[in-house]
């Protein structure tokens, strides 16, 4: 595409509140890690894998998988570690170190087991394809719950509009204009733009739509239980690893 060179970064530190050891908890007969790794690998515009962490059995297992591993320091992996700051300490040891310096930059987190390569390529397309004004993109889905009927409840315990809106007019669910949230699954952006923003969201950032399937992000155990179920409805298990 346009010969970019396209460096994608999936981050997996080894601590988490909600599912212990999860980048390497088993999904489908094997490490979670290695859903993403195997898409990513299948990618026809990614020039480049690294797998950032500061855990050392993650490391591990991720070089037994033939991925690149990049150690970070384990005060950029704390829960309150924001993974732009990782991101970043990639890119500077990668270009102090070998002077390689990508055009874009994809995070792909491996709590987004379901993302495929068609999600991952058809989103390089979209942006690429896109007019130079647009440097960004991240995937999204449609959000079902309308945060139009969110309430809070005043003093006296009586409901107040979170939200102010015409009831009139919008008094059915199917009334209200479709919303989407952030999914997790895919974030791309310019290194230019990643760097003067410190984010992959800038102030035009193009969506990329998945379905709610292909969304399914791993943060607690009940979603790891949904994901498991996912695959064995589509009979997508790995036997023997």
């Amino acid at each position: 595409m346009k010969n970019q060179k396209i460096l994608c970064i999936v981050p997996a530190r080894g601590g988490s509140k909600g599912v212990h050891r999860k980048n390497i908890r088993n999904l489908g007969g094997k490490p979670l890690i290695k859903w993403t790794i195997d898409e990513a690998e299948k990618s026809k515009y990614i020039d480049r894998i690294i797998i950032s962490t500061e855990d050392n059995e993650i490391a591990e297992v991720c070089n037994n998988l033939g991925a690149e591993v990049i150690k970070r320091p384990v005060e950029l992996a704390g829960d309150d570690s924001p993974t732009i700051d990782s991101i970043l300490y990639t890119l500077n040891v990668l270009e102090d170190e070998e002077k390689y310096v990508p055009d874009y930059v994809m995070l792909l987190q491996c709590t987004s087991p379901f993302r495929t390569v068609v999600d991952i390529d058809t989103a390089v397309e979209t942006l690429l394809n896109k007019d130079s004004n647009y440097k960004s993109l991240i995937s999204v889905t449609k959000e079902d719950s309308s945060p139009w009927w969110l309430k809070s409840i005043n003093a006296d315990g009586t409901l107040k509009d979170f939200l102010d809106y015409d009831k009139k007019q919008y008094s059915r669910r199917q009334d209200f204009p479709p919303l989407y949230r952030l999914n997790g699954a895919i974030y791309i952006c310019s290194i230019d733009e990643l760097k003067m923003f410190r984010s992959f969201e800038t102030d035009k950032t193009l969506s990329y739509v998945m379905d709610s399937n292909s969304s399914v992000d791993i943060d607690t155990e009940e979603d790891l239980e949904l994901a498991e179920y996912i695959l064995v409805k589509n009979k997508k298990i790995i036997i023997n690893g």
